[in-house]
């Protein structure tokens, strides 16, 4: 049977090459001469099976047949066109089959494995070659790729089976949502990993969702846009992320996303305005349009003072008719109902809810538009709140189980005890140029009768120019000049009533010399914008601040506002806590209050926008880089100027004393006793002891 298959196929191919030199133009001679050689051919023997023709050959190949297949019956051989012949190579492939039908079988390949193998084959060579370079091109990523994946033998995070696994689907997914927690979804791109990828494709994509990955655990902890490229008076020490360590964790686990969301900060005011922003996003259709007008109400509130919790005012009726206040309508006291109607008017108008009838809210609810600052559009809302979860990136992760957070904007201090809030506070912050600064720093210990060392730049830029003028002009208004060993000049202003820091300091050592102190001038706190100092901080209740903090980082002492006040005289006197309170200068524009109503305060020193000018143009591809600032010289002691008079009206340094740095915060020396006041004591300052 093998041989009678054998001798058709040798006759087919003989008379398939026949035929195409027939056909051939050139060749009818060699055609003719090769009759008369086919003449002296034997006949084949008819009993034989006829040859295969080229559709026999080419139904053979397409059928793969096995050798226990019945063999076709026999026809006669018709012929073909020259085009149509089969030619050897199918001839061939066709018997191949039958050949290897009856050898043992070979044991069938493992794709998967081969795939997995091919595709970490691939990345050691991607990794270790120059083009590597331009591939990833941050440095720290690079190094972090190359550690990662050298000690697991190369094996890829994201591909499994040849394409893409579940956690690289998640890590796609998350990214693509990145505008979520405030971040750009373009920023980071991810591959697209298809069914027919080459391992070299799939290594090139394990590469790049690699780096993408790291790039938004850097820019989700630390933040994207550096505050160096923001201004100078603010100064954190965001740590960056591990690149080995990143994606150590992300080849932990199948739910990728979960992971690179843990990169964003944990605080609860980060948390409150991501749920904001995505309240926000989906309202879009609920936006009014910009030239819808206001409605004028059908009662009018008269022009007037600022009305406040307690007063009374006839002007109060009409606001209780206005915004429909339960109970009596001609009562004109402005008591708590009244305070939280007009504080959920302000909410509802963005206006800035504060709960007081002030000018802006007289003019809201008489149907008018306020000032372009205090109307808000909806993409500016977005904005805003997006600067300011940026902003709480460079914070440390962990506040402090007991913490203080600054907000300027605001002008608010709020004391926390394990996430709970303790006690609140109205401030005076830094006025525009003279911004009080982004920090977080430990206090450790509070002043009482505090020295007000004045700050260099204070010297430089205010007195300094006062003493050339007029050697006395600093004398006559209670500060003190000298004129240290080394030439420089000392300014500072003894405790007292009437000392600039009042009677207590608290103090949490920063290089921008600014702390949070009392002050004589009280009258500040009853405005709404208190934006009055050099940069540092006055509380409105400095005494209770300081019993508030006492009892929490010493609670067995018991200390109270009067056992504080007993203090009070003309020493300084430091009391040092027995764990640090870690102090916050935020800059919350936007935030949630305690009621859950999302707030927006003005942007003061501009830092919003020069955060959205830095996202929304060109150095955005940029923004995460620092940037080398100038040298801070605030610090820098003043030197007396050639010729200069110095009234030396207070004791002169001698070469062992306290710092400077000592001189402005306090401390630096033993705590002194406590110079105790009776109760009705009126001392020489005038200053009556309550």
């Amino acid at each position: 049977m093998k041989c009678a298959r054998f001798n058709r196929l040798l006759a087919s191919t003989a008379l398939g090459f026949v035929l195409a030199i027939a056909s051939h133009p050139g060749m009818a001679q060699q055609a003719a001469d090769q009759q008369k050689v086919d003449a002296g051919v034997p006949i084949p023997d008819t009993s034989l099976p006829p040859p295969l023709t080229a559709k026999d050959v080419q139904s053979e190949g397409k059928q793969n047949a096995a050798v226990t297949a019945p063999a076709a019956p026999a026809t006669k051989a018709e012929p073909q066109p020259a085009q149509n012949a089969a030619a050897p190579a199918p001839a061939q492939n066709a018997a191949a089959p039958a050949q290897s039908a009856t050898a043992p079988a070979a044991e069938p390949a493992k794709p998967a494995a081969v795939a997995a193998q091919a595709v970490a084959d691939r990345l050691r060579e991607l990794i270790t070659s120059r083009q590597f370079d331009r591939i990833v091109g941050r440095k720290a990523d690079r190094e972090g790729i190359e550690s990662y994946y050298k000690h697991h033998d190369y094996a890829p995070i994201w591909v499994a089976n040849g394409a893409a696994d579940a956690r690289a689907k998640s890590a796609a997914d998350y990214l693509a949502h990145a505008d979520q927690v405030g971040l750009e979804p373009s920023d980071y791109p991810t591959p697209a990993f298809k069914s027919d990828m080459s391992a070299d494709q799939l290594a090139e994509a394990e590469i790049h969702l690699t780096e993408t990955a790291l790039t938004f655990a850097r820019q989700a902890q630390p933040g994207r846009v550096s505050f160096t490229r923001v201004g100078n008076d603010i100064s954190f020490h965001p740590a960056a992320p591990e690149p080995a360590e990143v994606l150590a964790k992300l080849a932990g686990t199948d739910d990728a996303g979960k992971v690179l969301d843990a990169f964003n900060p944990p605080q609860p005011e980060f948390k409150a305005l991501r749920e904001k922003l995505a309240e926000l996003r989906s309202s879009k259709g609920d936006e009014p349009k910009p030239d819808a007008k206001p409605v004028a109400p059908q009662v009018r509130i008269p022009e007037g003072k600022i009305l406040r919790p307690g007063m009374k005012d006839e002007r109060v009726i009409a606001l209780r008719k206005r915004l429909d206040i339960a109970g009596d309508k001609n009562d004109p006291r402005y008591d708590d109902k009244v305070m939280d109607a007009v504080k959920a008017f302000q909410l509802s108008a963005d206006i800035g809810a504060d709960g007081m009838l002030g000018p802006n809210t007289v003019r809201v609810l008489n149907g008018q538009k306020v000032a372009v600052s205090k109307h808000r559009s909806l993409q500016n809302k977005i904005d805003t709140i997006v600067v300011n979860m940026e902003r709480w990136r460079w914070f440390p992760r962990d506040l402090g189980d007991i913490h203080v957070i600054v907000n300027v904007p605001d002008f608010t201090l709020t004391l926390y005890n394990h996430g709970s809030v303790y006690w609140h506070s109205k401030i005076v912050a830094g006025k525009p140029g003279k911004a009080t600064p982004m920090i977080s720093a430990e206090m450790k210990y509070i002043t009482v009768n505090p020295t007000w060392n004045v700050p260099p730049s204070i010297i430089e830029k205010e007195y300094l120019p006062a003493l050339q003028e007029d050697p006395q002009a600093l004398d006559r208004i209670g500060l003190k000049v000298e004129e240290k060993p080394d030439g420089t000049l000392h300014i500072f202003q003894p405790p007292g009533a009437a000392n600039a820091l009042g009677r207590i300091r608290f103090n949490f050592p920063n290089k921008f010399l600014v702390y949070q102190h009392d002050t004589p001038d009280k009258y500040l706190f009853a405005r709404d914008k208190r934006a009055y100092s050099h940069g540092c901080m006055r509380v409105q209740n400095p005494e209770t601040y300081a019993t508030k903090l006492l009892s929490l980082v010493d609670p067995d002492e018991h200390y109270n506002e009067a056992r504080i006040e007993k203090m009070y005289g003309s020493s300084e006197i430091n009391i040092n806590f027995k764990k640090p309170v870690w102090v916050h200068l935020t800059y919350q524009t936007a935030f949630v209050d305690a009621d859950g109503n999302l707030q927006f305060r003005d942007d003061v020193y501009g830092r919003d926008a020069k955060m959205l000018e830095i996202l929304k143009g060109p150095e955005r591809r940029v923004a995460d880089i620092p940037v080398e600032r100038p040298p801070d010289t605030s610090s820098k002691p003043v030197r007396v100027p050639a010729g200069m008079v110095i009234s030396g009206n207070g004791p002169r340094y001698g070469g062992g004393g306290p710092n400077f740095f000592d001189f402005l915060f306090g401390g630096g020396g033993p705590s002194q006793a406590p110079v105790y006041r009776p109760r009705g004591y009126v001392g020489n300052n005038g200053r009556y002891y309550r």
